[in-house]
């Protein structure tokens, strides 16, 4: 019987572990449980017997591949999978997979909430501004993106949005504004959402000289990865735009430094958390499950994320 195991040290909700469960055991495969575990150890332990793994944020590197002798699927519960190693993957011959779209709607709303909690002065009771006829640029146009927009447009923003791998077209059919380049969509929006993925080409890519390219009152918001943030250039912008305003679900390496000098400019969550929300929780666990059956079935490799 071939053995699932989920692999969480911030634990899936009750209910989505119950929902996984279900999946699992009623397509004949047995299910474990590591949750709220302490040490790497303890991950290298659990994986020596297992067929798959899913994971939330939990770090799928070397050495848990190598341990896991009889791995052949892992799946992180969300959109991101940089915390796992896709070439060591390949190497040993695992199937690594995300569950894109599950959890794009709790990030979306995160980042609208955020800019309406620094618009109104984090509700200190003093006079803020409103969202309405304000543009917002959406960088990265993917599920999370589309999200942004609609809801973006619900609050009367103007929307923009690039990405080099969506069609102009394609943005156009949702009443979203195609700009051509990423410098435009900076030049252009005075809020900026962030949604690209961490790689090669995209890390320390938000600096500086694009930030300054913002308008006045400039909100950037990052519901991304801190590792596409130039920090060097993000404590630049921030001494010489006292404008600039930073929001993020991922607290920046230099956070003390600015917490120091920049306050009432900023705002990071304590955890990163666009996708805690129940709904989302349960949707990518759900979403997980399903793949690892449909692997195991009739080989289904639609979501695979590695060579």
């Amino acid at each position: 019987m071939k053995k699932v195991l989920v692999a969480t040290d911030k634990p899936f909700a009750a209910s989505a572990v119950e929902a996984i469960r279900s999946i699992v055991t009623e397509s004949g495969y047995e299910l474990a449980l590591l949750e709220k575990y302490t040490t790497k150890q303890q991950l290298l332990d659990a994986v020596q017997d297992v067929n798959a793994i899913i994971i939330r944020s939990d770090i799928i590197d070397a050495e848990v591949l190598a341990a896991a002798k009889q791995l052949e699927i892992v799946v992180r519960a969300g959109a991101g999978y940089d915390n796992i190693d896709l070439a060591a993957a390949t190497s040993h011959n695992v199937v690594a997979m995300n569950t894109p779209g599950q959890n794009s709607n709790a990030v979306a709303e995160l980042a609208l909430g955020m800019m309406v909690y620094m618009a109104r002065n984090a509700f200190n009771g003093a006079s803020g501004t409103e969202l309405r006829g304000k543009k917002i640029g959406i960088h990265a146009y993917g599920n999370v993106g589309k999200y942004v927009a609609t809801i973006a447009k619900g609050f009367g923003m103007e929307v923009y949005a690039f990405d080099p791998f969506v069609s102009e077209e394609a943005i156009k059919a949702d009443g979203v504004t195609a700009l051509k380049s990423v410098e435009d969509l900076y030049k252009t929006c005075q809020y900026i959402s962030l949604h690209i993925p961490a790689n090669d080409k995209t890390k320390k890519s938000i600096g500086f000289d694009l930030l300054n390219l913002m308008p006045k009152g400039a909100v950037l918001v990052n519901t991304a990865r801190k590792e596409v943030i130039d920090e060097e250039g993000l404590i630049k912008i921030f001494e010489l735009r006292p404008d600039f305003k930073y929001l993020s679900d991922i607290e920046p390496g230099n956070k003390s430094e600015i917490e120091a000098k920049y306050a009432g400019r900023y705002f990071f969550t304590p955890k990163k958390m666009g996708a805690q929300t129940s709904e989302a929780n349960n949707n990518a666990g759900v979403a997980a499950a399903r793949q690892i059956v449909a692997f195991f079935k009739s080989g289904d490799i639609t979501y695979k994320v590695n060579k």
